[in-house]
């Protein structure tokens, strides 16, 4: 779990969403409480001159890539000696966890993933962008479809002196050229769309697994295992499997031959897709304070390929799906008259080290139920009209603890108040370092998950310790 204390550039991190090659990324929140996910790169990268000169370059061509079916770019900079970049957040499970937990895909959802990741590529190409490492772990599955991300990152780690001659990405989805140290293109891309779609359609990788030298042997060598592929989407697989990148469609063809279209944008695309699925209700935050865990399973729907409304307007004879259901669906609980997404929100006065009075203003901003657990969202404002800061540690649990372990969720009929969840020792919930406080007009966001609510209960009361206690705070469903 990351330290929520520590900033990279404006963001506070909140915990490691994952860690591979590049580096580490996090989950954190900008200065608006947004949530975002930040990539602090290898710090052996930014003590490289080479790198400083190309990663601004980079950096701003990633972010001319448009939204289609992508986690876009919002933001890059380097803070001290850490590099980093900054991306929408993208709520849902990797297609590699996926499909290792699930099994591979098939009927309409391997289609709409197919045109999704296509539409990606499209978007990310039309900026002069190549992704570079394509693969199934690059490519997350939100509650309204595929998101490509990471795109153009992988070549930021390749020296420029040895660019050509170096091997960088992930063997089993690597095109021949790159296995060979030639250049690579947008053609390397569409080659690991077709490993992709492979992977996806069967639940193994096109040229198999082991050592690298052996995978790219067979990548640059031997033909593709189809098996198993959908017979409707394998003829178009063998073209972006071809071993001349000259032969190989281009993203947006592959587009156009998947939607049946002789030239569709990645625009007009992506309303094709999610303009037919159902939309997802706004819910807050729920999972992504939780530490690393195994992916939850996804309600997918049931095949249902039809004339889609959105594809008429677009005056397309196409055939459009809705690959997934969103199983996030509202709990019994109502709101009331909150109003901008608050539960609930109070008043109370606290005091300072002088024990002068310091006004302040809590909200309960969500309280959801994902599984066998509850997470709670809550924020703190300091209203201190003479510039008062409020230390954390004497408002919220009045001792020199450094988390909010202390607080606690009761319900009718309980015998005793539910507490945040401890693993290995350590409450998942928000910590502080000793001596942290929140000056005067400013907010500070907290979390806690529980894991022993009774699945029956739609209400509670949070209690807060000190800053007291708001009732009847309806739990919401995910």
């Amino acid at each position: 779990m990351s330290d929520p204390t520590r900033q990279i550039g404006s963001y506070t991190l909140i915990r490691v969403l994952g860690e591979g090659g590049m580096g580490i990324v996090h989950l954190a929140q900008d200065g608006d409480f947004k949530l975002v996910a930040v990539k602090e790169l290898r710090p052996e990268l930014a003590a490289r001159p080479d790198f400083l000169r190309r990663f601004t370059r980079e950096a701003a061509a990633a972010r001319k890539v448009a939204r289609f079916c992508t986690a876009p770019v919002l933001d890059a900079g380097i803070d001290g000696k850490t590099a980093y970049i900054v991306t929408d957040y993208v709520e849902g499970p990797d297609l590699r966890s996926v499909v290792k937990e699930q099994g591979p895909l098939s009927g309409a959802n391997l289609e709409a993933l197919a045109v999704g990741v296509a539409t990606a590529l499209t978007a990310i190409h039309e900026a002069g962008v190549v992704h570079r490492d394509l693969k199934p772990a690059n490519i997350l599955l939100s509650p309204v479809g595929p998101r490509v991300i990471d795109f153009g990152i992988a070549q930021l780690a390749e020296p420029e002196v040895t660019r050509s001659a170096t091997v960088m990405g992930t063997p089993e989805y690597m095109s021949p050229e790159q296995a060979k140290g030639e250049p690579v293109t947008a053609a390397s891309d569409v080659f690991a769309w077709g490993g992709v779609v492979a992977y996806a359609a069967t639940g193994r990788p096109p040229f198999g697994t082991g050592h690298m030298p052996e995978v790219l042997y067979r990548v640059a060598h031997h033909v593709p295992d189809l098996k198993g592929v959908d017979e409707r989407l394998r003829p178009l697989v063998e073209q972006a499997l071809d071993k001349d990148p000259s032969r190989r469609p281009t993203a947006q063809q592959l587009l156009d031959r998947l939607l049946g279209r002789e030239s569709i944008t990645a625009a007009s695309a992506t309303r094709l897709v999610t303009g037919t699925w159902t939309p997802s209700p706004t819910l807050p935050p729920k999972s992504p304070i939780s530490p690393p865990r195994r992916p939850i399973r996804s309600r997918w729907m049931k095949p249902a390929a039809a004339i889609a409304v959105a594809a008429m307007a677009l005056g397309a004879s196409v055939l459009v799906w809705r690959p997934w259901e969103v199983a996030a669906q509202q709990g019994s609980g109502t709101r009331g008259t909150q109003q901008d997404g608050v539960l609930a929100e109070r008043d109370t006065i606290t005091s300072d080290e002088k024990n002068q009075s310091i006004p302040v203003h809590i909200t309960i901003d969500s309280l959801v139920r994902q599984g066998d657990e509850v997470t709670l969202f809550w924020t703190l404002r300091n209203d201190s009209p003479s510039g008062a800061e409020v230390r954390l540690e004497s408002v919220l649990d009045g001792g020199f603890q450094s988390d909010t372990k202390k607080i606690s969720l009761s319900y009718a009929g309980a015998t005793e108040p539910v507490h945040p969840a401890m693993r290995q020792d350590k409450c998942v919930c928000t910590h502080w370092g000793y001596g942290d406080t929140i000056p005067a007009g400013r907010s500070r966001r907290f979390h806690a998950i529980f894991d022993r609510l009774p699945g029956k209960v739609e209400k509670v009361d949070v209690d807060l310790v000190l800053l007291g206690r708001v009732k009847d705070i309806p739990v919401t469903e995910s």
